[in-house]
């Protein structure tokens, strides 16, 4: 028997933003629940690249349920990361029009757009390319956006936004800043 979500959560846009840490570990979490539900997901990372991650291995364990791709090519002008710019936003570019064919579809129930709103910021994408996704997808789908600096739009056309913020961050010690 197929678990059903309840409906208020069905088709919902759901925004992870802030400074603080968990916002594609809370969108993890999210697939998980969903995979309890016995739904589908897509995850499309717009940024990361091929860095190791225990919670990005731990999909394979949920496939067929979950399909994960990872477009990006890491982190556009830090952590001395030396790709040019025009190849993140190719990069990018190719993963929003991933994210569109994924999106009408009609084989997920979650989606997960993670560091979207850094591809934006960065100008890897354009606002109408996120906007045209949001305005456009099917009633029932349930979308993830996570990323810092969401674009105040993209906020707009949310159901819920959850700004994440580190009170006492977990890898500093007591006294220090």
């Amino acid at each position: 028997m197929q678990h059903q979500e309840p409906k208020n959560i069905v088709g919902l846009i759901v925004v992870l933003t802030g400074d603080g840490k968990g916002k594609t570990s809370s969108a993890l979490g999210m697939a998980l629940r969903a995979v309890g539900h016995k739904m589908r997901v897509c995850i499309i990372q717009f940024m990361k690249g091929d860095l190791y991650s225990g919670e990005i291995d731990g999909l394979k364990w949920l496939a067929p349920l979950v399909e994960f791709h990872q477009a990006g090519r890491g982190f556009c002008s830090i952590q001395g990361n030396p790709i040019p710019y025009h190849e993140h936003r190719a990069n990018a570019q190719c993963a929003i029009e991933l994210a569109r064919e994924k999106i009408h579809s009609g084989i997920f129930e979650l989606i997960i757009l993670d560091e979207i709103n850094n591809a934006l910021k960065l100008r890897l994408l354009d606002l109408p390319q996120v906007l045209e996704l949001l305005d456009t997808k099917p009633a029932g789908l349930q979308l993830v956006l996570t990323g810092r600096d969401a674009h105040p739009e993209v906020c707009e056309r949310a159901h819920a936004v959850t700004e994440m913020r580190d009170v006492t961050p977990c890898c500093s010690s007591p006294g220090t800043s």
